[in-house]
């Protein structure tokens, strides 16, 4: 199985990030976590992405904060699927993040995922990896139904404690 490469441009976002690796593990996806700034480190970025699909990697999921222009190196440089994590920082309470992720210019496609929004990034990788490996496939579907699954308990529990055929006035 391919592995997805997570990269930072900060230390300060692995907090957020986690949710993406725990989400990546849950599902058995091998993964490999490193820390690039797209400002400080250009030539590490550059390198990272340029080297990602001979290293085993299958997607790059890129998090990023303020002039978070990380994910938009690492698919300048690179054909794999590039997924953006925009970071909320204290800066416009993200909205510069998510503005420096999703606006790319044509030819240079980011899918971006919601400020903050590491779990979905991770789930969104799985859907792609799961292209090409049927058991993480299988194990995405499994996972889509018990979410399902909670929701339907949630709405027989809510109807039970609050349902009523009564008319009150």
């Amino acid at each position: 199985m391919k592995k997805v490469i997570v990269v930072m441009g900060s230390d300060s976002d692995l907090q957020v990030m986690e949710g993406a690796l725990k989400t990546l593990g849950s599902f058995n996806v091998p993964f490999e976590v490193r820390i690039v700034s797209a400002h400080r480190t250009p030539a590490a970025a550059e390198e990272l992405s340029k080297t990602a699909e001979q290293s085993g990697a299958g997607v790059i999921i890129a998090a990023a904060g303020k002039a978070a222009h990380l994910a938009g190196v690492m698919a300048a440089n690179t054909v794999l699927p590039v997924i953006g994590v925009p970071i909320k920082s204290s800066t416009m309470d993200g909205l510069d993040s998510l503005l420096s992720t999703v606006q790319m210019p044509s030819g240079i496609p980011v899918a971006t995922v919601a400020i903050n929004g590491a779990e979905n990034a991770a789930l969104l990788a799985v859907q792609i990896l799961a292209l090409s490996e049927p058991s993480l496939r299988d194990a995405f579907a499994g996972y889509k139904k018990a979410m399902e699954e909670k929701v339907l308990e949630k709405d027989r529990n809510i109807r039970k404690q609050y349902s009523t055929t009564e008319v009150r006035i």
